[in-house]
């Protein structure tokens, strides 16, 4: 059944645990990552800097754990096009606090979208069109600017200040969660206009693949 945005929860990953080393990662169904005594419990949300350019920054869940090791859920590594046998060590680092973005409106999104580049071969009366990779995912939202001085007010306003790597996630009505890397800008000037309430506009720069889960 389809599912209206009206009620999505947002909230951005404010607190991570330091990070661990990646000694390898395996090309499975499911990847195993190998991190000694790493000490994640099952369902937490760590977030991975992989030499895999795909898997690079991306928010993973994990699914079980052994003490060097823990299963990544729903990441598929077995093509090894993409996912060089030996390549995707790193570093990982959990997700410790997630802070929620409330009163926020006019969320807006682009990117994503196929890059397209058109080939025309000399001894070819057809062109060709081939993929080279996806544009990058930005989002924007506003919110209340009567927030100002709240835990949420100040979590963006601190990942705008350090232009560091964090999470925005997002809840959907029916218990799913997306996951999106990225980078945050918050415009402390104060926008307004004709009824209307007072706003701050908020920008969000994807970094890496999202990552979707059900409920």
């Amino acid at each position: 059944m389809a599912t209206l945005p009206s009620g999505t929860i947002l909230s951005v990953a404010t607190a991570f645990a330091a990070a661990k080393t990646v000694t390898g990662i395996s090309n499975a169904a499911e990847a195993v990552v190998s991190c000694t005594a790493h000490g994640y419990s099952v369902g937490d949300i760590v977030q991975i800097y992989s030499g895999w350019g795909r898997l690079n920054r991306r928010a993973v869940k994990v699914k079980s754990v052994l003490t060097d090791s823990f299963v990544a859920t729903d990441i598929d590594t077995t093509n090894t096009e993409f996912y060089p046998s030996g390549s995707g060590i790193g570093t990982v680092r959990k997700v410790t606090t997630f802070t929620q973005i409330s009163k926020y409106l006019n969320p807006n999104s682009s990117g994503g979208d196929p890059k397209p580049v058109t080939v025309k071969f000399m001894d070819e009366d057809t062109e060709t069109t081939l993929n080279d990779g996806f544009t990058a995912v930005s989002e924007s939202f506003e919110i209340d600017a009567d927030q100002f001085g709240t835990s949420a007010y100040n979590a963006l306003r601190t990942l705008s200040d350090v232009q560091t790597d964090t999470l925005l996630k997002k809840t959907l009505k029916s218990g799913g969660i997306i996951y999106t890397p990225c980078t945050i800008a918050l415009n402390e000037n104060v926008k307004m206009g004709n009824s209307s309430i007072y706003t701050n506009m908020v920008s969000i720069s994807g970094n890496g693949r999202i990552t979707r889960y059900t409920a």
